[in-house]
């Protein structure tokens, strides 16, 4: 998109001559995806010889069939059937007239902050004005930081007012995330979509012309962006992580989005329609579980009110690049507030959501394939030791075949500025993460499902990851505090 936007001003791509140089992410090729189709299919065939000859040499030790064989069978079998779906995802695109209703159309971005590193809040502001598609406004709310913003609000106002971008930034006391996208919302009724995105989330310059491509279909109602790690080449930790999430949403999210049933938008940076926000207000802001209010977990409970009027999807060409934990404690935290948040919408799910739905099956179903996993372990490990285990060789196998399997699209999505060399030596290690993923987050699978009526948000207290080297401003803690919603209008 080029010289004028739709609405009277000019695009991003105009004043790109007066803008810093921006990373891009090359998104899935044809070439790619089906090299990697012929990988994977292969993978499973492998692991079903591998359980044949377990099963195979168990038989002969006079053991009989061990009961994990059939499990595991049935495991490969659904992570085929989703790796099958994932494959057959491709991004939505608009005809012309369909793009000249987008162009119309009003789309808010609300960016709720609090204690945000000041450098990233104006990076991820900046992406907002570098975009094709600039949005028509930007809703910042500060959710009573210990940070000051006042130069960060001075630039953004001033550059956003040169791009003919309407800006809203308002200060409240502290009441969580929820209030602070209500009352970013509230600034902006005649928003026609709302686009909601983490105060440390860059985008990439096509992010918001690619979120707006599914709403051609007038039962989308909710759009996930593809999110990677800003801060990848921080720490080993977060090359890793940024494999393991990038991985998971381009095979379980990807499978649900080819059927229409995304379970979980990444907070970080997503789009949905403005009803979903506007006419769940009330319930948004008020979830309570066992009697507590619920602070975390706001975006899977808005992708679930989504999946409620219609279908949720992703856009596997948006991008985003979002700050992760660059340190154990704090990814520890993040992971055990996510696990809670899974556990009490996994819950909300199987009440709310229609058995008709595939949503409702894939949600059953992924407790069978945990609940079976744990049962393996514990056969394998309390009631079959070791020393007795002639295939333990051949068993190491399958977890090693899973790891590279769940990674390979790894390989297909690759920033401008990382070479091909240095992702090759991250997927080199995804059986760590497998390994990491089915001890340590398994463990805390169970200890989140355990205490997911402690709902407290753990992380934040402070600011935690900088765009720096050290902290540049003071921050204070997070008080508990409720409020009410703010009004919105119709």
């Amino acid at each position: 998109m080029s010289g004028d936007d739709g609405h009277g001003r000019g695009t991003s791509q105009s004043r790109a001559s007066h803008q810093p140089a921006q990373v891009r992410v090359r998104p899935e090729s044809a070439r790619r995806r089906r090299v990697l189709v012929a990988a994977t299919l292969t993978a499973p065939v492998l692991g079903y010889l591998v359980l044949c000859r377990v099963d195979a040499l168990a038989s002969l030790g006079g053991n009989g069939r061990p009961p994990f064989v059939i499990l595991y069978t049935v495991t490969c079998l659904w992570l085929l059937w989703q790796t099958l779906l994932a494959y057959a995802e491709r991004p939505y695109r608009a005809s012309a007239e369909q793009q000249a209703v987008l162009d119309a159309a009003h789309v808010a971005v609300l960016v709720p902050v609090y204690n945000e590193d000041a450098p990233l809040l104006r990076r991820c502001l900046q992406s907002l004005l570098n975009q094709t598609r600039l949005p028509d406004s930007v809703d910042v709310t500060d959710d009573g930081s210990g940070v000051d913003y006042d130069e960060v609000r001075e630039w953004f106002e001033r550059a956003a007012a040169d791009a003919g971008v309407r800006v809203s930034w308002q200060r409240t006391d502290n009441h969580g995330k929820r209030h602070a996208q209500l009352t970013a919302a509230a600034a902006s009724p005649d928003a026609d979509y709302f686009v909601t995105i983490d105060s440390d989330t860059e985008l990439d310059r096509l992010a918001l012309h690619e979120l707006q491509q599914p709403f051609t279909d007038d039962q989308v109602q909710s759009v996930a962006a593809l999110v990677m790690s800003a801060n990848a080449r921080a720490s080993r930790l977060t090359r890793l992580f940024d494999m393991y999430a990038l991985s998971w949403q381009l095979n379980e999210r990807s499978a649900q989005s080819v059927l229409g049933s995304v379970v979980v938008n990444t907070g970080c940076c997503a789009a949905y329609r403005a009803e979903v926000l506007r006419d769940n207000a009330r319930t948004y802001l008020d979830e309570t579980f066992m009697g507590r209010p619920v602070a975390f977990s706001d975006d899977s409970l808005l992708t679930l009110l989504a999946k409620l009027r219609g279908r949720t999807v992703q856009q596997p060409t948006a991008f985003a690049r979002a700050t992760m934990p660059q340190n154990l404690n704090h990814h520890l935290r993040q992971q055990l507030r996510w696990m809670r948040g899974s556990a009490i919408r996994s819950f909300w799910r199987v009440r709310y959501l229609p058995l008709s739905g595939y949503a409702f099956w894939n949600q059953t179903f992924n407790w069978f394939v945990t609940l079976a996993t744990a049962a393996a372990f514990t056969w394998f490990i309390l009631l079959h030791p070791i020393s007795n285990a002639g295939p333990l060789p051949l068993l190491l196998l399958v977890p090693v075949i899973v790891g590279y399997l769940h990674s390979l699209r790894y390989l297909a999505i690759r920033p401008d500025d990382e070479r091909l060399r240095s992702r090759l030596l991250v997927f080199a290690c995804a059986p760590v993460v497998t390994l990491w993923s089915f001890t340590v987050l398994r463990a805390l699978r169970w200890y989140g499902l355990a205490t997911c009526a402690r709902t407290g948000w753990l992380t934040r207290e402070k600011v935690e990851v900088y765009a720096d080297t050290g902290p540049l401003f003071p921050a204070g803690p997070r008080p508990n505090a409720v409020a009410a919603a703010p009004q919105m209008s119709d």
